[in-house]
């Protein structure tokens, strides 16, 4: 089994980079990475920040955006491009699981969401410390916090843009779907959170149900665990008070979970779809 996981991700792995995936990915977030610590290095001096915390909490609001999107698009015709072209029915005369065959290439794309971010939160990390010296080194736990962190978001939306391309069976179906999923949970969703609460006025809503929701959406637990524990949460993001009025486990609980049960859905999903 382990060899079969192996051998599909290695070539998964290598489609990636023919089709420039990796290319893209990481020139993505080395850029915007790079945008993002030149801007956000400048309220460091007046908050007595290391630059390095300052440029993580920058980068965590860039990563609830980019990261999905990146996913997103890796994804969406992992499995109808693959019944287009006819090459799933080839995959399965192998002794090869579904199973086996929607890890494997959660464990590629999964790869080149990393490099990704890897590259392009180190060269963000370069300027901070460029730019404050040996200070930005206590931003160090941050910046690793971000990262693992990251690595789940896109292993929660590479899995849900599995989903979409199963339940789609074709690659443009698929593309409009992941578009329209990452708009409903990345810009949408806190847009009617926020809408709710001023209707509410102080409710029970706003007391009771809102830290809930907030936690059970996976980009905005990935906001609140990264800028919990930030010392320049305060000056760049609107979610300081819900990050720490909410439980550390509970963010935490969400980016953990959400992988498994996306995948447990497009692996169900996966499983109707005839070659």
């Amino acid at each position: 089994m382990l060899n079969r996981f192996l051998s599909t991700a290695r070539i998964e792995f290598a489609i990636a980079l023919r089709n420039r995936w990796v290319s893209v990915a990481v020139a993505m977030m080395v850029l915007f990475s790079l945008v993002l610590s030149a801007a956000g290095s400048a309220p460091s001096g007046d908050l007595a920040v290391d630059p390095l915390s300052v440029t993580v909490a920058s980068l965590t609001s860039l990563s609830v955006y980019l990261v999905p999107l990146i996913a997103l698009l890796i994804s969406f015709d992992a499995i109808a491009g693959e019944v287009e072209r006819g090459t799933l029915p080839l995959h399965l005369t192998y002794p090869l699981s579904r199973t086996e065959l929607l890890i494997g290439k959660l464990a590629a794309q999964l790869a080149v969401v990393a490099v990704a971010v890897v590259a392009g939160y180190g060269v963000a990390a370069f300027a901070a410390f460029w730019s404050g010296g040996s200070m930005a080194a206590n931003g160090l736990p941050a910046l690793w916090r971000l990262i693992w962190t990251s690595v789940l978001l896109g292993a929660v939306f590479l899995s849900l843009g599995y989903l979409m391309s199963c339940l789609a069976r074709r690659p443009s179906g698929a593309a409009a779907m992941a578009i329209g999923l990452w708009l409903i949970v990345i810009v949408l969703y806190d847009l009617g959170l926020l809408a709710v609460i001023v209707a509410d006025d102080g409710g029970s809503f706003t007391t009771q149900v809102f830290p809930w929701a907030l936690v059970l959406n996976p980009a905005d637990a990935f906001r609140i665990f990264n800028l919990a524990a930030s010392d320049a949460v305060g000056a760049v993001s609107g979610l300081s008070g819900a990050a720490g009025s909410i439980a550390i486990w509970k963010p935490l609980a969400s980016l953990v979970l959400w992988p498994l049960v996306a995948l447990g859905l497009a692996r169900l999903a996966f499983a109707r779809v005839q070659p």
